[in-house]
């Protein structure tokens, strides 16, 4: 399969998330991020734009029962910048973590901008 979309992980955010997942729920994890990397169209099911929130978009993983949510946007068209991530307890997903993802989102333009090396 040829690939559509690059993912790239800023920062550590991802990763804080992604490490203190159990080993199938980090496996419905990767196997989602690789739908998202080779789909023509990723499905909804999985992928969604934040209305209201200027290019941040959710990756949605739902395993056992739980339901996930990894913040990401676009650059440079089919790059995806995966930001924070969270387990979704509640039916709204909570502001505060759309802010974080917000920040992050700034947070790494800025740091394109200024061709930053942290």
């Amino acid at each position: 399969m040829n690939k559509k979309r690059e993912l790239i992980y800023f920062r550590e955010y991802f990763w804080d998330f992604f490490n203190q997942q159990k080993e199938k729920t980090k496996d419905k994890i990767d196997y989602v991020l690789f739908l998202v990397t080779v789909a023509d169209q990723i499905p909804k099911k999985f992928f969604e734009q934040m209305t209201g929130y200027d290019g941040l978009f959710a990756i949605r993983i739902e395993f056992e029962s739980n339901i996930y949510r990894i913040f990401c946007c676009f650059d440079k068209g089919n790059l995806v910048v995966l930001f924070n991530g969270f387990q979704k307890k509640t039916q709204k997903t909570p502001k505060k973590e759309i802010e974080k993802a917000m920040r992050i989102k700034e947070e790494y333009f800025d740091y394109k901008k200024k061709g930053d090396k942290k």
